[in-house]
């Protein structure tokens, strides 16, 4: 695992946009998967400047969910599939076929899961997966005590994090499902590049446990210590509980450049 202290989001997001590219520019179809909420907004951000300037061809690239809500209407703007559209693929001049996602109103929910998992395999399977975490440990919608060789299912939300998440249904917490089907933890894990990005003093505790804390089901995220090449972005509000922290910084600034990231 590596961790990559930034000065704050926006050079979380610069730092990740570039690693984005540099795939692209080596695998051009490679298949990114993508999170949701506010933390990856300048992950997108800049990479869709990127795209506008010429520096990164993105035509090629394929995007897959990690997660979405169960029993959203369709075209629902706050469906985890209308938010990658709007927020991802839209804004890299991408079209709906360069997409993948559970399909959240299946009535056969289960299948649905069943199905997205093996696309995902059918796809080649994920060369870059971009995570948050949650106040609780949580990375996709895996919540605390979730198996770490989950694969993709239907879970339900913890009250907190139903709390976090009111902020994108005006603030009504009775407006925010009950389940979701998630990429599992053991999916993830397949992925050949988690990126993590963390960023302000409420995640500070989550990125501690998850760093330097023993790998726990209790902490979901604290299982990218199993992969090879698992990536920890984080700014120095979220870092500010690492005791690490000086190790960190001073192992990326002597780095080699031809590494990346």
């Amino acid at each position: 695992m590596e961790v990559v202290i930034v000065p704050d989001a926006k050079a979380g997001g610069e730092l990740i946009a570039g690693a984005i590219g540099a795939l692209l520019s080596r695998k051009p179809d490679a298949l990114l998967g993508v999170a949701t909420g506010s933390t990856p907004l300048p992950i997108y951000q800049s990479l869709a400047d990127r795209v506008r300037s010429g520096a990164v061809d993105a035509s090629r690239a394929r995007i897959c969910q990690l997660d979405e809500y169960v029993g959203l209407p369709a075209g629902h703007p706050e469906s985890y599939r209308s938010v990658v559209l709007r927020e991802v693929v839209e804004p890299l001049g991408l079209s709906e076929a360069s997409f993948m996602g559970p399909d959240g109103s299946a009535e056969d929910v289960q299948a649905a899961c069943e199905a997205y998992d093996k696309a995902l395999a059918e796809a080649g399977g994920v060369d870059l997966q971009l995570l948050g975490i949650g106040t609780d440990g949580h990375i996709g919608f895996n919540e605390p005590c979730s198996s770490l060789a989950s694969r993709t299912r239907i879970k339900t939300l913890t009250e907190q994090t139903r709390v976090d998440n009111a902020r994108f249904f005006d603030n009504d917490i009775t407006q925010v499902p009950h389940h979701v089907i998630t990429q599992g933890i053991g999916t993830i894990l397949e992925s050949r590049h988690p990126i993590l990005l963390a960023t302000g003093e409420g995640k500070a505790d989550a990125v501690a446990q998850t760093v330097e804390g023993p790998v726990a089901s209790v902490v979901p995220a604290s299982a990218l210590q199993l992969h090879p090449h698992a990536t920890i972005v984080v700014d120095e509000a979220a870092a500010s509980k690492l005791k690490l922290a000086d190790y960190f910084r001073a192992t990326f600034a002597a780095k080699p450049l031809w590494q990346g990231i």
